[in-house]
This record gives structure tokens, sequence and C-alpha cells, in this order.
């Protein structure tokens, strides 16, 4: 008897990251092959790559729309594919614009689809749990708010925890980090993630670099502030140069995320899985984000939450700032910034809501626990 063969599709880095991790404990528990799309990680991990998901990664409504013919034909390629090799199990992770599209395809040659880290319907799209409910088979979720959702409306869950949970631990401590970054340890030290692809960069970054200034330029603050860039992998140093200052001190630190994170006093962070990290690390942040305007007019009409912050929508409250759109710009980042910087009760306020977001997240073994519920499914 052939060994079964799995889907396995990750649309984005982060969750290539997690979807290679799960290749290898399902390759750890069963005799499954592997293919799917996603990227080196899930490549590194063993899974035979028919797709990568840089032809589908983008973000914002506006900017996703010159990607549809590529997210159709990566619907359509990844589940021809699966047909053709009869996959016993589809196992789609986040992206719900491309895998849902995926999933209704699968549907229609009758190959069961778990689903991991499914649709933000809690926060917008809530219609999407009925699609959810037609075409997944079991949901496995890492947001302890997600399965009540989910199970009241009829679709089979299980919280599993957050994969982050088990990975995000710093290397070196902050006199470490310093040193190897010629970084004053007695002086405050900011770390800046203004995330991981280039038009979300494009967006966000300038406006966090007039923060930095700005902080420079004060009379108390000169040769004071300590600016660290934790640079996302795969953009070099001359994609970065063209952000740069002449006026603004700033560390480049590449693949060293956690320690940048746990060596700073307070971070600027863009909204998104990075603001996980920095809470897992209690490293007091300012969240900030901005989109095209055309996507930001759909988006206001379609959240349902008070918040975009991840560690604010986990937390039920404001544990970290907020300066979204029209409300983040160079002064406010700076005003915020400054806050945690002059006052260590505002730190420790912080860093104890950070610290609850942690317990929320589970104990660890994330990957293990969604691992033997796909493999429970085959």
């Amino acid at each position: 008897m052939s060994p079964p063969t799995i889907l396995l599709s990750a649309g984005e880095a982060s969750s290539d990251m997690y979807a290679a991790r799960l290749a290898t404990a399902l390759k750890s528990r069963t005799d499954a092959q592997i293919f799917g799309m996603g990227g080196k990680r899930m490549a590194d991990a063993g899974v035979e790559l028919v797709a990568e998901y840089h032809e589908v990664a983008v973000v914002g409504i506006a900017e996703v729309l010159h990607k549809i013919p590529s997210v159709i034909g990566i619907q359509r390629r990844l589940a021809s594919e699966a047909k053709r090799r009869g996959a016993a199990l589809a196992i789609l992770v986040d992206s719900p614009g491309t895998h849902l599209g995926v999933a209704r395809r699968l549907k229609q040659s009758s190959i069961p689809v778990g689903y991991f880290i499914g649709p933000q319907i809690w926060a917008w799209r809530p219609g999407r749990v009925r699609v959810v409910k037609r075409l997944v088979k079991r949901m496995v979720v890492i947001f302890p708010f997600e399965a009540k959702i989910y199970r009241e409306a009829g679709v089979p869950v299980d919280f599993v925890g957050h994969p982050l949970v088990d990975v995000v631990h710093p290397t070196q401590n902050r006199q470490e980090f310093a040193a190897q970054n010629g970084l004053d340890p007695s002086r405050p030290i900011v770390t800046l993630l203004p995330g991981s692809r280039r038009n979300e960069i494009a967006q966000n970054f300038p406006t966090i670099l007039a923060a930095c200034e700005r902080l420079v330029q004060q009379a108390h603050w000169p040769g004071a502030v300590q600016f660290v860039l934790a640079a996302a992998p795969g953009l070099d140093a001359q994609f970065w140069s063209a952000y740069a200052g002449p006026n603004l001190p700033l560390k480049r630190a590449v693949g060293a995320t956690y320690d940048a994170l746990a060596a700073a006093d307070c971070a600027v962070v863009a909204s998104g899985t990075a603001t996980v990290e920095a809470a897992l690390l209690g490293t007091p942040m300012v969240v900030v984000y901005r989109v095209a305007p055309t996507t930001a007019f759909v988006l206001r009409r379609m959240l349902r939450t008070p918040f975009i912050g991840m560690v604010n929508l986990i937390a039920g409250r404001e544990v970290a700032p907020e300066l979204i759109q029209d409300n983040f710009t160079a002064e406010s980042v700076e005003r915020e910034v400054r806050r945690l910087l002059e006052s260590s009760s505002a730190r420790e306020e912080a860093k104890s809501g950070l610290a609850k977001v942690r317990a929320k997240l589970g104990p660890g073994g994330a990957i293990e626990r969604a691992a033997d519920i796909f493999a429970g499914m085959l």
C-alpha cells in the first residue's frame, strides 16, 4: 500500500515557518508524502513545492487587485495537483484570501481539508464562518477566543496554543547584544520593526524614521537614544540604504530579531506577528500601521474590533498604544516612545499587560498538538 499524500500550503513568510515545523512533526508521525505551496523553510523540511508563497503574498485590498490572476492560478494549480496525486488530506495555513478558494476546489474532489490558523472572522468578514463550515472538516486555532466563535457556528475546532511560544527566545542578554552591535547598554535602546514586505515597509518606515529623528533632535535626548533596525530576512543592505538618513545613527541587526527586542527598552512594531513576538519577550511597544487609502477606506467599514494589534485583541484592552493610518504620524510615535522611555512605571505597566497576553497563548507544544490532530485525520 502506497503512503498517503498530504497537500500542505502556506501563503506568507510566517506561515512558511509554522508549516515547515508542522511538516517535520507530521513526518515523525506518518509516512505521508507532503507537497504544496511555501518557501525555503518548507523546502528545507522536505516538502515538495509546486508553488511559492511569493506568488500570492501581498498586503491590502487595493494592493491585491493586480494579484488576482496569480491567486486564481495558484488555487487551480494546488487543487489540480492534490487531485492528480490522490491527496488524502489538505492542510491550509492562514492566508484565507488564497486558501478558501483552494478549499472550494478541493471540496469538488472530495479531499478533506484541515485549516491551521484560520480566517480572522472575529475582526472582519464574519460571514466567512459559514464558508468555513461548508468547506473545512476541522479548524485548528492558535488564539483562545477563536475556538468559542467556531464552536458556536458548528465548526469542529481545536485550540492548540500559539506556535511562537516555543521559538521566541533570545540567545543573548542586553549586555551581549550591545557589545556585539556597538551599543552602550547603559543608554536607552529602541528597536524598530517596520514590517517584512517591501510595500509594508514603504508605508511604515519613513514615518518611524522621522519620529526617531525628532527624538534625536530633542535638547535632553541628543546622543542618548540608540536605534536598532531588526531587519526582515531577504532584504539586503542596499534596500535599507534607501531609507537611511545621515543624521540618524541606526544599527541594522539581521537574523537577530528576538535578541534586538529582548535588549530594547521599547520597540516600534508594525502590526502583525511581530507584536506577538514582542509580547512573548515582554518588550513594551508602540504598534503602528498604514495601508493605501483605498484599503483603509474599505477596512474602516468592515472591521468589527476596537483594536487591530494582536496583543490588544488577545488582552481585550490596550496594553500597547496603536497608531494607525491618520493617527500614525512622526509626532505621535515620538510622543509614545518618549513616554515609555521617560517613565519606568509606564514600562512596568506595559510589561504587566504583556505577561497576561503571554499566559493566554498556551503552554507551548502547539505544533505537536496540531500534528496529532492532522495525523488523526488521515
